[in-house]
């Protein structure tokens, strides 16, 4: 067995409606994956399949959401080695140790191309930093103002599939699944 990181996109099932982590927790189950267990209510899953290819896991995570919640949402799976290799490559550990909520990282399904960095680059405020590492988006967060024009430049469309976790999230999964291994 294998243990695997899921990220959902959004958990907004429409008009008002928001995904209950005990409801993903049974989908997950009834698909057969074993320990699966959850963290925060923002769409993180944890849980143990046999080895297997990633974007095989991921599309039938997807299909049995859409099946079980009537909407399709993008899902990031990562294995626990990766997932441990993300954490370990935070480029901001100064500033994650400082304010944890304020450091993200845009999880990607497929890598990103270097080229893509300057153009988030371009949209960072004097405070706020943008790296790119093994194909995800590190941010760091301006505390000065209430929005930043990263999170609107490091959407689907310009980016493709991904999802943000910030680093308090990333560290709490990084030891679910460490201590697994």
């Amino acid at each position: 067995m294998q243990t695997y990181v899921a990220l959902l996109y959004s958990i907004g099932l429409g008009e008002g409606r928001r995904l209950v982590m005990s409801d993903f927790k049974a989908m997950a189950e009834g698909l057969g994956f074993r320990n699966a267990r959850t963290l925060v209510s923002t769409g993180n899953l944890v849980f143990e399949a046999r080895a297997t290819k990633v974007s095989a896991l991921e599309q039938r995570l997807e299909r049995a959401f859409e099946k079980s919640f009537g909407r399709h949402v993008d899902i990031i799976v990562r294995d626990a080695e990766d997932w441990l290799k993300l954490a370990a490559s935070n480029p901001f550990p100064g500033e994650s140790a400082q304010a944890g909520d304020q450091v993200a990282v845009r999880v990607m399904r497929q890598a990103v191309a270097d080229e893509a960095l300057s153009g988030l680059q371009a949209r960072a405020a004097e405070d706020e930093k943008v790296l790119l590492v093994g194909g995800d988006i590190w941010l760091v967060f301006s505390r000065e103002r209430p929005s930043s024009r990263l999170l609107a430049a490091s959407n689907h469309k310009r980016l493709g599939i991904g999802t943000s976790r910030n680093w308090n999230t990333v560290r709490r999964l990084a030891e679910m699944v460490g201590s697994r291994q």
